[in-house]
């Protein structure tokens, strides 16, 4: 079974992605994987200043958070992202990291699918378009890598109302059972 990385991008305490994410980890285990979760929760992860340094070093000039993600994103055979969906795109936080993963590029990674769990509290078909062309923007940079699939729950707003959601909760576990 694969190593699966899931980094949780919501900055809020007990929010529906996170919930939901729980349920999707869940899921992973009981079908074998081996699961590392990361939050993004009290990390300092600055913005790319684009020096392009990491194009030639494979190493970032900041020392901050993000670049022991970097590492553990490098050594992953599978991985989700979690994000909240704000004005119908991925949350800032989620961008600010892809776009610091920068030095993984070139490099000798093992990802090979990346997937997409996003929470709104629109739910309307489409709220996420964005979100997950953004993030196939990224994974088109790594050749080796693909996009594996994206769960999409909306109509939750309030913290923590995942958790009442028994569609939601299926649904998260059963996409974290399927992955590959």
């Amino acid at each position: 079974m694969s190593n699966v990385l899931v980094i949780s991008t919501s900055l809020r305490a007990r929010s529906n992605s996170d919930v939901l994410t729980e349920r999707l980890i869940a899921g992973a285990q009981d079908a074998g994987h081996s699961v590392e979760h990361i939050s993004l929760k009290g990390k300092e992860i600055r913005y790319c200043i684009g020096c392009l340094s990491c194009i030639k070093t494979q190493r970032c000039v900041q020392k901050d958070d993000a670049v022991q993600i970097a590492e553990k994103l490098k050594q992953a055979d599978t991985l989700v992202f979690a994000t909240p969906i704000y004005y119908y795109e991925m949350s800032g936080q989620m961008k600010t990291l892809l776009d610091r993963m920068n030095p993984l590029y070139g490099t000798d990674y093992r990802f090979r699918r990346v997937y997409l769990l996003s929470v709104a509290a629109e739910d309307a078909p489409g709220t996420d378009d964005r979100a997950v062309s953004g993030l196939q923007g990224w994974i088109d940079c790594f050749e080796r890598a693909e996009f594996g699939g994206a769960l999409f729950c909306g109509g939750l707003n309030a913290p923590g109302e995942a958790a009442a959601s028994t569609d939601a909760l299926e649904r998260a576990y059963d996409f974290g059972k399927a992955l590959k």
